[in-house]
C-alpha cells in the first residue's frame, strides 16, 4: 500500500472513531488530525474537506469492492449495497444526517443517478431525457435508505432489499397493466 493510501486510511479511521461520539458537523479537520497524529497540511494534501473524506470512505469500501463482482442481476447488487450499509450503519447513520454541498447524500444521489440512467436507457427508450426518471428513483432510494438506517431496530439488509424490489417491481407491473388496457 502506498504512503498516500496509508495516510488516507489513517484519516478515515480517525473520522470513524470521532463519529462514534459526535455528529459530523461537530468534527473539525483539527480533530481528525489530532486523533491520528497528523497535521492539517497532511489532511488538505489528500482531501478538500471532511465531506470528501466521507465520500472517499464509501468509494474505497464499497465501490471498489463491487466493481469486480459479477452479479446475476441488479437486485443482487442492491442487496450487497444494503448489506454494506447495514454492517457500517453506525458510521452511515451519522454521515447521512449531514446535508448540503459535498455531503454523502449528494454524492450517493449522483452515483445512483448515473447508474440508474444507464440501467433505465432501455426502459425509457424514446424519452428525450432519462435523467429526470433516474433522479426520481435515486431520490426515492436515498430517502428509503436513510429512513431504514435511522430506525432504532432497522430490518436486516435482505429484508430491506426485498422491500425495495417489491416496491419498484410492483409499481412497474401496475404501470404496465394500466398502459396495456
Amino acid at each position: 500500500m502506498s504512503d498516500s493510501n496509508i495516510t488516507k486510511y489513517a484519516l478515515a479511521q480517525a473520522l470513524k472513531e470521532l463519529l462514534k461520539t459526535r455528529p459530523l458537523e461537530k468534527i473539525s479537520i483539527g480533530n481528525i488530525c489530532e486523533v491520528c497524529g497528523m497535521n492539517r497540511k497532511s489532511f488538505y494534501y489528500h482531501f478538500r474537506d471532511k465531506y470528501e473524506l466521507v465520500n472517499w470512505i464509501y468509494y474505497t469500501e464499497f465501490i471498489t469492492r463491487v466493481r469486480d463482482k459479477s452479479y446475476a442481476n441488479g437486485w443482487e447488487m442492491v442487496e450487497d449495497f444494503c448489506a454494506y450499509f447495514y454492517e457500517n450503519r453506525e458510521f452511515y447513520q451519522k454521515a447521512l444526517q449531514t446535508e448540503g454541498q459535498n455531503s454523502l447524500s449528494d454524492y450517493l444521489r449522483d452515483v445512483m443517478t448515473a447508474i440508474l440512467t444507464e440501467d433505465m436507457a432501455h426502459t425509457f427508450e424514446g424519452e428525450p431525457s432519462i435523467r429526470p426518471f433516474a433522479e426520481f428513483y435515486a431520490d426515492a432510494f436515498l430517502c428509503a435508505l436513510k429512513k431504514w438506517l435511522l430506525q432504532k431496530d432497522c430490518a436486516p439488509p435482505h429484508d430491506f432489499a426485498v422491500f425495495l424490489q417489491k416496491c419498484l417491481t410492483g409499481l412497474s407491473r401496475e404501470i404496465a397493466a394500466r398502459t396495456s388496457e
